[in-house]
This record gives structure tokens, C-alpha cells and sequence, in this order.
């Protein structure tokens, strides 16, 4: 079915938030609003103190949303210096606020600091940050309460992650207490080996002494540095530490260097009694990260596994090297070798069918392809190309609930986050949202997540219904066509598929136009600086640094031209474009060189880094569903995916496109008030 756009907003909501999510100002009021509290916000994080009050005169009055933001920056700028009656104050003027909340950590952390333990005790209200919770715990012990494991510390203990310095003491006072034992240091300090977290480790080792303490600073040597370790573990004596030591440091060194894991292991190996899980968890390493690197001995190894040492890891390396050598019978029995939970997924079974075919066994494909096809994903739409079926779209829209939208329309903190976003300060923003957010039940949350995206705030839509399995057939929310006309025209001047550039940008950034990634690219087709400085001049396009491409006009205009050139070094090839946007074009190099006359949907299987993996079947899906919502029909995924070396040429508004149905037509609305949770 074509795509129907989502009409349910009634005219009481809109009266509604006319008069209480945006106060009613003139436009013009607003923007002086805005002006004025730019200015008193930058005057109260600087001296003279108190000048912001005559800067921020008549916004309290009138009622503007962030006017304690104010406040707020003059206070923390004082932090040191308050006193008890100027928090509790603001706390009284602004209850269950953000501000509030803010002054109050903020407060907390300064009497933590001064070691003014009654007066914490006094503020505390309980908080999810874990450095605020140690500060608690502290304050209690400094009353002299006696900490209960179960009750107080379990929380903090579990997992790897390492733990604030706050908490430093507190778990010092336990051990000292015995209400922290041996045996609770050794497991968290063997989760986080297994993990292969050598700080949180160490810490862990800090806490125990004598030979626990020896034992525990072999497991953090050999995950620091195992290759030293490894040769003087030859010394050592056979025992169980000793052993677990090696084991977790084999396993680690595999992920970065599996031949010379090998070759420690064929020299350790004989020289220990090994008990199984110790065995077990290294020669499962050594085949995973064996097979990541298509070593020759891959399959071997993984076939060699034994039972207990086999996970889901193992089982899908097994099928990708048997797929990489072309071995479809080996490729079919790797499958069959699947947990249950993997069988049901629509990648294996796809390419299970897809295998049989190759064996000439289509009796046996068809039928699972042509369930595969029911489903609206890039497995789904590659069985739906092969079965020669429409594709399965089904889109809903959201049903109108007046009660939770009346509700909605006087939520303060959700106008203060709308307020931050048209003054572009989009970390506040979504703070605030979040903030707002805690405070709905689903139902106001999935509406509030619908204005944001009438607002054209896409990237709070795109997150709160992809994450609902309740909300995923929103596509037009999942999916906006923002900035639709710029998009087509710069993907066009570059050469390329404007639903092929949305499905990039939509898998970078989810529409976040701020978004800056750990490997430093920045805006919504995250770009990296070198690489837009270096194309903004040949493109000759205005560019001075990386916050240039927080922009999304330049963004786009970049972005586009990016993947036109990309592109362009493949054939014009979308999907080994995508995979080289996300990996690099070395990595594809050595893919292609290994693997290159594999199909391509057997290629993107076998590529070996699982996110870029994932992420070109998420773009080539979404640039289906981009090509449908723009167009009401979709060229085939699979015209997307020529053989490597076959030339590919972008699709016209002319170029033949598939038909989209719902088979459980008509699809009906999310009603607001079904399947609550």
C-alpha cells in the first residue's frame, strides 16, 4: 500500500499547546525573549556577581520557560561559597524541575567535598548517579551506620564498569568491615578479566592482600601485557590462578593478535592442567578471532570446538568461513548447527534459502524465502526480490488520546526542552527531554515523541519509536523526509540516489544534527574534518572548522558529494560505497582482494567487522523505505546491489519500482492506550 500520512492531531490540542507548551507571544516577543535570556545566562557565569538580575528583569513575569536556567549559573558559579538557605530557596522556587535537580547534585558534590556529611544527609533525595550514591554511602558511615551488602553495595558491585573515585573509601570500609568478602572481590575482579577491562580488574585486585593480591596482579599483567607475561609464566607453578591468569590474557591477546595467541598457547599448553572453562575460554578465542581474520585454519578450529566451548559467536563464524570458501553444503550444516534463537532470525534463514538455491534445492528455498519476505528488513526485501513479491510495509499511525494530550500540554519541562532546541543549545534540550520524558506513561510519551516531530525534532522521534516495539510501523515518524528538497537536489548534483543518501544519513546520525561520533565525525552524515576541509575546497564550498558541520545545509551538501565520490571509486556502487563510508577504503580493499567474486549479499555477510556489517544492511534497507515513503513505490534492494566490478547507475524519478503492500492490510493505528508498559 502507499504510505498514508499520519492526520489525528485534534483541534483542542492544538488549542491546548498553543496556550500552555508555547505561551502566547508574538513571535517577535519571543525572540526578544530569547535575546534576553542569552544575555543574562552569559552574565551570570561571570563576574560582577549579580549584574545577570537587572539583564534577566520581566522574563520571571512573563513566564519564560528558562528563566531559572539564570539562576542557576550564578549559583553553581558560587557553588563554593553558598550557604544552605540560598539552595533551599531555589529548590522551594523551582520543585521537580531539572534546575533543581542540577543545583541539588551540585550542592551535594560541594558538601561532599567540604566532608559536611549531616547537611548531605539532610539534601539527599536519592539520585541514579553512582558518585552521588558513593557520597551517601560515606555520609552513612561517617554516622556510624553499618553498610549492608545486599542493600547498599550490590548494585554498585555488579558488572565491569569501572566505579567513581567516590566509591573508593566506601568499598575500602567494607573490606575493612568484612561486609565486602574475598569471594565478592574475586567475582566481580573475574567479570571484568572476562571482559577484558584490565583498570576495573586492577581495582578490584586493590581490595585483596597477601597472595590473593599476587594472584590478582598476574590476571591484570597478562591482560596489560600479555606477551611478557606469557613468558615468564613459563616459571610458573601449576596452579589455579596462575591458570586463570594466562586464560584471560590468551583470550584478550587472540582479539588483537590471534597468531601470536597461537603461538603462546602451543608453548603454555602442555606445561599446565588445564581445567575445562579454562581451556574452553581460550580456545574459543583463538577459532573467534581465527575466523575474523579468514585464517586458513578457521573452519578447522571452529569445527574442532568442543560442545561446551561453543557460543553464538562460534556457530555464525562457522557459517561465514564456510560461505567465504564457497562450501554450500558446509555453509547449509553450519546453519543447522544454530541455536534456535539464531535460526528464527531472518539472516539465517535467508541465507539458508539463499544457499539451497545455489544447490539447485529451490523447492526447499521458496518456502522460506517467501516467509522471510513478510518482514521489512534488508533480509526481508532481498527474499521478497528473489520470490519476485511486492514489499511487506506496513505502516500504522498514531491514535489520538485527548486525556494524555490535555496532560501532555501542561508539562513544563517538556516546553523548557522545546525552548532549549530553538535556541540551538541541543545538549540541554535533550536533557530536559529526557527529564520530561520520566515524568509520562507511554502513552503521553509516544505523543510527546509525535510533536517532536512535527516540530521537526526528527531525531526524538526517530529514537522513542524505533526503541517501542509497539511504535516501529511509524514509518513516517521513523523515517522523516526532512530538508526533502535540498536532499534531492544535492544527492542528484552529486550523482547519486536521494534515498540512498537519507538511508546514510539516517544510519549516522538518526537525524541528530549535533551528533559527534568517538571517531570524531560531526553532523548528520558525520563527516570527518580532514576529509570535509579537503572537499569543501575542491567543492569550493564555505568551510573554516568542525563546527561548520553541525550545520546540516553544509552537512548535506558535503555528505552528498562525499558519497558521490565514494561512490564513484566503485562502479557507482551503493553498497561497497556504504561499506567503505563506514569502514574505510583500505579494509574494502583487503575484503575484495579475499573475497571479491562472492554475491554480493554472501560478501556483506562475510565482511568481519560486525558493524559495518550491520550497518550496510541497515542503510540499503533504509534507503528502501526512503525510496517508498518519497516515491509510494521502491526500486529493488537488489538493483542496489550489483556484482562486484558491474557498473551501477543512480535511478531516475522513470526508473521501474517495486510495489509496496501490507499483507495485514488495513494497518491499523498505535491507539496511545493499547499494550501499555
Amino acid at each position: 500500500m502507499s504510505f498514508r500520512p499520519l492526520r489525528r492531531w485534534r483541534s483542542s490540542l492544538l488549542v491546548l499547546l498553543c496556550a500552555s507548551v508555547m505561551l502566547p507571544l508574538q513571535a517577535a516577543d519571543r525572540a526578544a525573549q530569547r535575546e534576553q535570556f542569552r544575555t543574562a545566562l552569559a552574565a551570570a557565569s561571570r563576574p560582577p556577581e549579580g549584574a545577570w538580575k537587572k539583564l534577566a528583569q520581566g522574563l520571571d513575569e512573563a513566564h519564560y520557560p528558562l528563566t531559572p536556567y539564570i539562576e542557576l549559573a550564578a549559583l553553581r558559579t558560587r557553588i563554593g561559597q553558598l550557604d544552605r538557605g540560598e539552595v533551599e530557596r531555589f529548590l522551594a522556587r523551582w520543585p521537580d524541575t531539572l534546575p533543581a535537580s542540577d543545583l541539588r547534585g551540585a550542592w551535594l558534590r560541594e558538601l561532599a567535598r567540604r566532608g559536611d556529611w549531616t547537611t548531605f544527609r539532610a539534601f539527599w533525595t536519592g539520585s541514579g548517579d553512582r558518585e552521588l550514591v558513593c557520597d551517601e554511602l560515606q555520609a552513612r558511615l561517617a554516622a556510624g551506620t553499618k553498610l549492608d551488602y545486599t542493600a547498599d553495595l550490590d548494585a554498585l558491585w555488579q558488572g565491569v564498569h569501572a566505579l567513581p573515585g567516590a566509591c573508593d573509601p566506601v568499598f575500602a570500609a567494607a573490606r575493612t568491615s568484612g561486609v565486602l568478602t574475598d569471594t565478592q572481590v574475586w567475582e566481580r575482579l573475574q567479570r571484568a578479566a572476562a571482559a577484558g577491562n584490565a583498570e576495573t580488574t586492577a581495582a578490584a585486585a586493590s581490595l585483596l592482600g597477601g597472595a590473593d593480591r599476587a594472584a590478582a596482579d598476574r590476571i591484570v599483567a597478562a591482560l596489560r601485557d600479555p606477551a611478557t607475561t606469557f613468558t615468564k609464566a613459563k616459571t610458573w607453578a601449576d596452579e589455579q590462578r596462575a591458570r586463570e591468569a594466562i586464560a584471560y590474557g590468551l583470550a584478550r591477546y587472540a582479539r588483537r593478535n590471534s597468531s601470536a595467541a597461537e603461538t603462546a598457547w602451543a608453548d603454555l599448553e602442555s606445561r599446565f592442567k588445564w581445567d575445562a572453562a579454562q581451556k574452553n575460554r581460550v580456545l574459543n578465542a583463538l577459532a573467534v578471532y581465527r575466523a575474523t581474520s579468514y585464517s586458513p585454519d578457521a573452519l578447522a578450529r571452529l569445527n574442532a570446538l568442543p560442545a561446551a566451548a561453543e557460543d553464538d559467536a562460534t556457530r555464525e563464524w562457522r557459517v561465514r568461513i564456510a560461505l567465504s570458501g564457497g562450501d554450500l553444503k558446509e555453509t547449509l550444516a553450519a546453519l543447522d548447527r544454530l541455536s534456535d534463537t539464531q535460526k528464527a532470525d531472518a539472516r539465517w534463514r535467508y541465507l539458508r534459502a539463499r544457499a539451497l538455491m545455489k544447490l539447485d534445492r529451490k523447492a526447499e528455498a521458496t518456502p522460506i524465502l517467501t516467509e522471510v519476505a513478510r518482514e521489512a528488513n534488508f533480509h526481508g526485501f532481498l527474499a521478497a526480490d528473489w520470490t519476485d513479491q511486492p514489499y511487506a510495509i506496513c505502516a500504522r499511525t498514531l491514535a489520538s488520546d485527548p486525556k494524555a494530550e490535555a496532560a501532555l500540554a501542561k508539562q513544563t519541562d517538556l516546553d523548557r526542552a522545546f525552548e532549549f532546541r530553538e535556541l540551538d543549545m541541543l545538549n540541554d534540550a535533550r536533557r530536559e527531554w529526557d527529564f520530561a520524558m520520566a515524568k509520562l506513561d507511554v502513552n503521553q510519551r509516544r505523543l510527546a515523541a509525535d510533536l517532536a516531530y512535527r516540530r521537526g525534532w526528527y531525531d526524538r522521534a526517530v529514537f522513542a519509536f524505533s526503541a517501542d516495539p509497539e511504535t516501529q510501523q511509524l514509518y513516517e515518524q521513523r523515517f522523516p523526509l526532512g530538508m526533502e528538497a535540498q536532499v534531492k537536489r544535492e544527492a542528484r548534483s552529486a550523482g547519486i540516489d536521494p534515498a540512498w543518501a537519507y538511508g546514510i544519513l539516517r544510519a549516522e546520525s538518526a537525524w541528530m544534527t549535533d551528533a559527534h561520533s568517538s571517531a570524531d565525525a560531526y553532523g548528520l552524515m558525520q563527516l570527518l574534518p580532514g576529509v570535509a576541509k579537503q572537499l569543501a575546497k575542491a567543492e569550493q564550498l564555505p568551510y573554516s572548522n568542525a563546527q561548520d558541520l553541525m550545520n546540516p545545509n553544509l552537512n548535506v551538501q558535503l555528505g552528498t558529494r562525499f558519497l558521490g565520490r565514494m561512490a564513484g571509486k566503485y562502479e557507482g556502487s551503493p553498497w561497497l560505497a556504504s561499506a567503505a563510508y563506514n569502514a574505510g577504503e583500505a579494509p574494502v580493499g583487503r575484503w575484495l582482494d579475499a573475497r571479491g567474486s562472492l554475491d554480493p549479499d554472501f560478501f556483506i555477510e562475510t565482511i568481519p567487522y560486525k558493524e559495518t556489517r550491520d550497518y550496510v544492511a541497515r542503510v540499503l534497507a533504509f534507503s528502501v523505505i526512503y525510496d517508498w515513503r518519497m516515491n509510494g513505490k521502491a526500486l529493488a534492494l537488489s538493483s542496489r546491489m550489483p556484482k562486484i566490478g558491474q557498473a551501477y547507475q543512480a535511478p531516475t524519478a522513470a526508473t521501474p519500482r517495486k510495489a509496496v503492500v501490507c499483507a495485514a492490510a488495513p494497518a491499523p493505528a498505535v491507539a496511545a492506550a493499547e499494550n501499555s508498559h
